[in-house]
């Protein structure tokens, strides 16, 4: 089984990255002539997905434009946060409820996405199906991170996952989760790390790691080093 449905987040600030994100949203920046998003969605098409939904908050109308510009062959959907910025969480559960899949692949655009990653999602999905879970994380060893500020965020034992004193794993910004983890929830305000910490506590937190070298713009510095790269 293959995920047809991808969510990308789009909607944040961008703040650590001021003062390039004032005027141009974080996920148009580019690095190499090709903004970040559009790395992202070009692997989200090799993957074989049918429909993207991205959701848009600050400087969403220069996203907007993007797209409906670029002409993408693959059906793309743009869903605003509304009046106030939702959150990872909630800016999730709003994508959901516009659409009728129920398993999403869900994309940080922050991660330098290239087809490098195509053996490990694909694999990561694979394991999903196959372990009838309802949520997976991507995630990679600390020591493979470009950036050597960022630390460890899980503990990472036969594909559970746990906070301990041993967090030598960074979430690299893909995941699946099934809609049913929101049942419970209202679109507003939260960060997805609410329900990854309710999983968590029911040892129900679940990870796949990748071996490719980590690349993310965590904040300017990072990026002019990226730019030189």
């Amino acid at each position: 089984m293959k995920i047809n449905t991808a969510l990308i987040l789009c909607a944040g600030f961008g703040k650590r990255l001021n003062p390039l994100t004032l005027n141009t949203p974080k996920p148009l920046l580019k690095l190499k002539d090709t903004t970040i998003l559009e790395s992202c969605i070009n692997l989200i098409i090799k993957l074989g997905v049918k429909k993207v939904f991205i959701n848009t908050f600050h400087l969403g109308d220069q996203i907007f434009k993007f797209i409906k510009n670029k002409k993408y062959s693959i059906e793309i959907q743009i869903v605003n946060d509304g009046k106030e910025i939702l959150d990872t969480g909630g800016g999730i559960l709003n994508m959901i409820n516009h659409s009728e899949a129920s398993d999403f692949l869900i994309f940080n655009p922050d991660t330098l996405w290239n087809e490098n990653y195509l053996n490990d999602i694909n694999k990561m999905q694979d394991f999903y199906f196959s372990n009838k879970l309802n949520n997976i994380l991507l995630l990679t060893n600390k020591e493979l991170s470009f950036d050597k500020n960022l630390k460890g965020d899980f503990e990472l034992n036969n594909n559970l996952l746990q906070r301990g004193n041993n967090k030598n794993f960074i979430f690299i910004g893909c995941q699946i989760l099934n809609k049913n983890l929101f049942k419970k929830y209202n679109v507003k305000n939260f960060p997805i790390s609410e329900i990854w910490n309710e999983l968590l506590k029911k040892k129900e937190l679940n990870g796949f790691e990748s071996l490719n070298k980590f690349y993310h713009l965590t904040d300017l510095e990072i990026f002019k080093r990226l730019k030189d790269f």
